[in-house]
């Protein structure tokens, strides 16, 4: 899966400020990405990001 800086991804499940959307900030073998609702970030394995998008929503 692309997944690049900038994107816009929106997950499965939504974060607990009612938003579905983050935007990745850090790329690798770890992802930091960003909730757009509450600003809140968090570090993901590439494996369990891959998982739970549902679309990527904007390329940068």
């Amino acid at each position: 899966m692309e997944i690049h800086v900038g994107d816009i991804v929106k997950l499965k499940k939504g974060h607990p400020c009612g938003s579905y959307e983050w935007e990745v900030l850090r790329e690798g073998a770890d992802f930091r990405i960003k909730c757009l609702g509450c600003s809140h970030q968090i570090m993901l394995p590439r494996k369990d990001l891959e998982k739970r998008i549902k679309t990527i929503t904007k390329k940068a």
